[in-house]
This record gives structure tokens, C-alpha cells and sequence, in this order.
């Protein structure tokens, strides 16, 4: 957490401003769901409340939270509350992990009559070495929520979505996570910051002992791995529960699913843990494939914005910030496209019948992603080969 108790103070705000950062994103990303939607289908969407409809997620808000707090009469009452907690946890904590931008160089001052500093604060709640293995392991702890919300409900059709969300969340992980092994392979890495910084600079690579490069192209991974970011990317639609792969709701099916007996302020945190899911896939894939919070000119790299911000600042910890601020800018523009990905797949794509998705996983993507393995294996041996 830090050295010191303002290092310490620091750190705590903030992890609080990314965990409220995260919470924030929910209303916005319904309301863009809402509007998306509508503009697919010819519509208008939420356009009474407020300007563009936006006054709509307040009204929302209080909506969820003052609706009366029902348990049903057969619920295991202790998990069917906590199933709702259980459920939105895991996507914070993961979230917590994923590099959002560089970090920002404190520079020393006087504070109470004391100095402090410098400091390096991390564009990120939690820095570690194996970032990747605590995301893949802490998210995966998301289908225990939905497995305890079914089954504590104490209604059949809650239950039946609890064990299609668990069957379904099971299957997509093991594709999920082979379909990283080919960029793990390429970085020898876990550390997601030292992946990051390898995609900095132009297109380079080796190949039989000669060096290439395209001046024009960003050094990202989707480059190395276009086949891995596709699989890696569809297994993230099936964890998440989104369309087409959204059988464990299917409410023209089961009523609504695992979370048929949930409503209000419990409704609401499985909506957040929803799209909490989706924040850290999109995360993920840009960390993997689109340079993470690298510009996609490939030209600015950390460096030279960073010299860009001292020659008009000075050096210090304004420049610092200004950097900092700049590659966040652009961690967040790929994050939100890639969630309008999501939401466009929604709404384009029918649900994909129970047998078709179990076999799309197990027949098509598990086979998919252990040939890509074996392809960027025997690419990775005659590129060193020499």
C-alpha cells in the first residue's frame, strides 16, 4: 500500500476512485445500451427524462432501491442475499488488476512541516507479477453467484438457469483460457504491465534470424495473435452471459432465469455484475491484443509524450499527470468500443439454441484454440530456430 501514511493515503483513494469509477460505468453503459438498441431497431429509446434520456438511470436508481425487499417463503434466506454480493465482487476485484495507464511520478514536497515523497503511483488498485493468473482465477468465482442464487431461490426455473449459467460458464472457460496461451507464449509473461510495454514502438519481429518491422503498423499482439483475439474475445461474450450466449436468463424460457426470484437493490447487483464482467473483458482484450493504454500512433510512445509534456511544463509531476492522463484517455476510448461491441452483438444476434452453444464451445472453440496453440508453438520454433 505504500512506505509511508500519505503514500497510504493515496493508494486508498485511489482503489476507492477506480472500484467507484467501475460502479459508475453501469448507468452509462445501460443508458447506451438502451439508446444503441433503439438506434439499431429504428427507434428513439429513453428521451423523456432528462436531456437525451440521461435523468432516466436516476430514475432508475431510486427505483431499485426503494422497491420492497422480497425473500420468497422457500429461499435459503442467508445465501439468496449474499448471492447477489457474490455475484458483483469478483468482477471489481478483477478489475483491480488491469493496468489502466502509466504511472504518475510524484514529485517531493512539504506537507505539516514534513517531507514527503517522491512517489510512483500505479494506474492500477493492485500491481503483481501474475496479474493475469489472479484475473482468470478471481473472475472465474463469479458462477458461484449465479449457481447460489438459483439454488437458494427455491424455484425450479431459478435453479435450471443456476446450472446452465454454471455448465456454460465452465465450458467457455477452459477456451478462454487456452486462447491466451498463444500471446503468454509470444511475451513469456504473467506480469500484465510487461506485456504492455513490449507493444510500445512499430510493428517488429524476428523470424529465421532476421529482423522486421512496419513502420506503420502499432506493435500490438492482435498482430502476433488475430486468431487468439477473435476466440479469446467470443469466450468473453459466453462468460458474461451476454447475447447470443445469454441461456442462463433465456426469459422466454425460464421466466428470467437464476435471478427469477430477485428484485430492487439485489437485482441491480447482478446487473453490475453483468457489466462488470464486460468491463474486464474489454480490459483484457485491449491489454492482450490492442497495446493496452498504448496510442495507436505508434510514434507516440511513453517517452516521447512524456518529453512532449516537459517541454511545455517543466519536469515534475505535472508532466507526469499529463502523460499519465493522456494514455488513460486512450485505454478508455478502446475499452468503450469494445463495449459497444457487446452491446451491438446484443442486439444483432439471436440467443443460440442450449445444444448449439455447448457444442460451439466443446466442438468448435476448444479445438480452435488448442490449434492455435500448436500454430504459434511451431511459428515461435523456426522464428528461433535460427
Amino acid at each position: 500500500m505504500g512506505a509511508d501514511k500519505v503514500e497510504i493515503a493515496i493508494n486508498t483513494v485511489k482503489i476507492a476512485i477506480i472500484f467507484l469509477m467501475m460502479i459508475q460505468m453501469v448507468p452509462l453503459l445501460v443508458w447506451l445500451e438502451r439508446r444503441g438498441s433503439a438506434f439499431i431497431q429504428n427507434r428513439f429509446g429513453p428521451n423523456r427524462v432528462g436531456p437525451l434520456g440521461l435523468m432516466q438511470l436516476l430514475a432508475d436508481a431510486v427505483k431499485f432501491i426503494t422497491k420492497e425487499q422480497f425473500v420468497p417463503a422457500n429461499a435459503v434466506k442467508f445465501l439468496f442475499l449474499a448471492a447477489p454480493v457474490i455475484a458483483l465482487v469478483p468482477a471489481a476485484l478483477a478489475f483491480a488488476a488491469i493496468p489502466l495507464a502509466t504511472p504518475i511520478h510524484i514529485d517531493p514536497f512539504h506537507l505539516l512541516g514534513q517531507s514527503w515523497g517522491p512517489y510512483t503511483i500505479e494506474m492500477q488498485s493492485v500491481r503483481m507479477n501474475v496479474g493475469i493468473i489472479y484475473i482468470l482465477g478471481v473472475s472465474s468465482l463469479g458462477a458461484y453467484g449465479l449457481l447460489i442464487a438459483g439454488w437458494a431461490s427455491g424455484n425450479k426455473y431459478s435453479l435450471l438457469g443456476a446450472i446452465r449459467a454454471s455448465a456454460q460458464m465452465i465450458s467457455y472457460e477452459l477456451a478462454l483460457g487456452l486462447a491466451i496461451v498463444g500471446i503468454l507464449m509470444i511475451y513469456g509473461t504473467f506480469d500484465l504491465n510487461k506485456m504492455i510495454e513490449m507493444q510500445q514502438g512499430p510493428f517488429s519481429f524476428q523470424f529465421m534470424g532476421q529482423a522486421y518491422e512496419i513502420s506503420w503498423l502499432p506493435n500490438w499482439g492482435i498482430f502476433f495473435q488475430p486468431l487468439g483475439a477473435l476466440l479469446f474475445f467470443i469466450a468473453t461474450f459466453a462468460e458474461s452471459n451476454r447475447l447470443p450466449f445469454d441461456l442462463p436468463e433465456s426469459e422466454g424460457e425460464l421466466v428470467a432465469g437464476f435471478h427469477t426470484e430477485y428484485g430492487g437493490f439485489k437485482m441491480l447487483m447482478f446487473f453490475m455484475g453483468e457489466y462488470g464482467h464486460m468491463m474486464v473483458g474489454a480490459g483484457l482484450v485491449t491489454t492482450f491484443y490492442l497495446g493496452g493504454f498504448q496510442s495507436p500512433f505508434v510514434w507516440q510512445t511513453y517517452d516521447y509524450m512524456l518529453n512532449l509534456a516537459i517541454a511545455h511544463h517543466g519536469p515534475g509531476t505535472v508532466a507526469s499527470a499529463l502523460t499519465t492522463g493522456y494514455f488513460l484517455i486512450w485505454f478508455s476510448i478502446k475499452v468503450g468500443l469494445l463495449l459497444w461491441v457487446f452491446i451491438w452483438v446484443r442486439w444483432t444476434l439471436p440467443r443460440f439454441r442450449y445444444d448449439t452453444l455447448m457444442d460451439l464451445g466443446w466442438k468448435t472453440l476448444l479445438p480452435w484454440t488448442l490449434g492455435n496453440v500448436a500454430l504459434t508453438a511451431i511459428v515461435l520454433y523456426w522464428a528461433r530456430a535460427m
